[in-house]
């Protein structure tokens, strides 16, 4: 495997400071002008502009929006990277679909900011599946429990897992939602996170980059429970 065979582009929202990740290979870009890339989690302005502007700079070409899971700071940008960038499918595990379109259900209206996505163009993001970008595997994991269908996703060549707000440096995701489930999200990180390699790469939906090792020694969640 070389080395950073993957970038991560990553834009952020003023309010929540939620990563959003456009997902690509240099190598591509730099062989054909351009390359495939997933577009993960885009969220609140100026995120959609600012991907928008990233793709059309590196002449990337959007093969899918994945979604880790369905509160708004994750899912506000969805629509108006579609409108500007074509019909892409939307990936998003399928406990979550309905939240799409209920700002009660994707937390949106606990910000005063009511929002909706639309439904259209929908792909089960289902646990234990496989998808391809560019010619390399990635992994859905199960990491349900912050929200009903939390999701990861993971690259053992690349030695990285994007884990959405299911593990953050130091911390989990909350569990105090009307739909969240504490010991779900606890045994899922144990079981589906946990089991990775130490130096697997964690890219969070908030906050810096962390690895498994790091994570598995010094996450009082992890070592301790809720």
């Amino acid at each position: 495997m070389s080395e950073d065979r993957y970038h991560f582009h990553i834009t952020n929202d003023p309010m929540f400071v939620e990563n959003a990740y456009t997902v690509y290979r240099p190598e591509s870009v730099r062989a054909s002008g351009g390359g495939p890339c997933w577009i993960i989690d885009p969220g609140l302005p100026p995120q959609a502009e600012q991907i928008i502007a990233f793709v059309g700079e590196h002449e990337l070409k959007p093969e899918a929006i994945l979604l880790t899971h369905a509160h708004g700071d994750h899912i506000a940008g969805v629509d108006d990277v579609r409108s500007a960038l074509g019909p892409l499918p939307v990936y998003l595990g399928k406990p979550e679909w309905p939240m799409l379109g209920d700002p009660r259900e994707n937390l949106s209206n606990n910000i005063g900011l009511p929002l909706t996505v639309r439904d259209d163009d929908l792909c089960d993001l289902a646990a234990g599946m496989t998808l391809e970008l560019d010619g390399t595997s990635w992994q859905v994991l199960d990491t349900s429990g912050h929200s009903p269908g939390g999701r990861s996703l993971y690259c053992a060549d690349e030695g990285v897992v994007l884990v959405g707000d299911a593990l953050f440096a130091g911390s989990i995701g909350r569990v105090d939602f009307h739909h969240s489930d504490g010991r779900r999200l606890m045994d899922n990180l144990r079981k589906n996170l946990m089991s990775l390699p130490d130096e697997t790469r964690v890219l969070c939906g908030h906050g810096p980059e962390t690895t498994i090792g790091a994570e598995r020694r010094g996450n009082p969640y992890i070592l301790h429970g809720l």
